[in-house]
Formats: C-alpha cells, sequence, structure tokens
C-alpha cells in the first residue's frame, strides 16, 4: 500500500527532525520507513542529533522504542516532539523519556523511574508461611486408580 502522505526531514536547532505527516498510528511499513531514514542518518550521514514529530501519533508499533533505543545506544541523541498524553502514558516512554520541555522529550538509556509490574506490596508474600498441615498432593488424570509415583 502506498503512502499518503510524504515523510520530511527538517533541521531544527541542530537537530534533524523526522516528521512522517499527519498519520495517528504508525505501522510496521512506517517503522520500516524509519529505520531505513536513521540507518542513513546516523550511519551514512554521521548525524547524532535526531528528533521524531509524534505530533499526529496516537500509536505507535511495540518495535518502536526497541529500534529508538538501539540508535541510542550507538551514540545518537534521540528526541521525541509534541507526543499525545497517550504515547506519554505508555510504559516504555514514562521509563526512558526525559522531558526538556513540555513538548521535547529526550530518550535516556537508564531507566527513570523502577517498574512496578503489580498491585500493591510484596511484602504480603513474605508474610504468608507454609504450615505443617499442608500436604504436597500430585494431581493425575489417569483411568487406572491406583496411586501412582511421579518424579
Amino acid at each position: 500500500m502506498a503512502r499518503k502522505h510524504q515523510m520530511i526531514i527538517e533541521k531544527r536547532h541542530g537537530y534533524n527532525l523526522i516528521k512522517l505527516g499527519p498519520m495517528e498510528i504508525w505501522d510496521g511499513s512506517d517503522l520500516a520507513l524509519l529505520r531505513e531514514t536513521l540507518s542513513r542518518l546516523v550511519e551514512r550521514e554521521g548525524v547524532t542529533r535526531i528528533g521524531v514529530d509524534m505530533s499526529y501519533v496516537k500509536y505507535v508499533p511495540s518495535g518502536f522504542f526497541g529500534m529508538l533505543f538501539d540508535w541510542s545506544e550507538q551514540g545518537a541523541t534521540i528526541h521525541l516532539d509534541d507526543p499525545c498524553q497517550r504515547v506519554r502514558q505508555m510504559i516504555w516512554f514514562r521509563q526512558f523519556l526525559a522531558p526538556i520541555s513540555d513538548t521535547r522529550f529526550r530518550l535516556e538509556t537508564e531507566a527513570l523511574h523502577p517498574v512496578s509490574l503489580g498491585f500493591g506490596d510484596d511484602s504480603e508474600w513474605a508474610a504468608e508461611v507454609e504450615t505443617d498441615h499442608e500436604v504436597a498432593q500430585l494431581v493425575t488424570s489417569s483411568a487406572d486408580s491406583r496411586p501412582m509415583l511421579g518424579l
């Protein structure tokens, strides 16, 4: 499927700003185009300061952050410009993007905050103590009613 909008690269304040156009949802082909563009800019042209315009985006594929992270680890400084609140609430965004201004965020290679994947406190698990009256049981499914030895 052909792209309806052309990608534009603008030079702004010492950065190459990549604009994919007014698309709310980026798919795999957009990610491939962005990867090719980053490869050309960073590897061939030696660009180290890159911005990505996120002003229209409401959803990005899961590989987007990993791809940006790879380029950042290779020495590129990556900024995301004007992401919507939905994008800002994504876990990877909260973990690895530091605010530079109200609309610009810089990708960091170290997590800004520890990840919390559960609810509540883990201390309730530590407080549980096994009692002596609990007996381990082997559960099987067999037509034979004789006891079975499981190893």
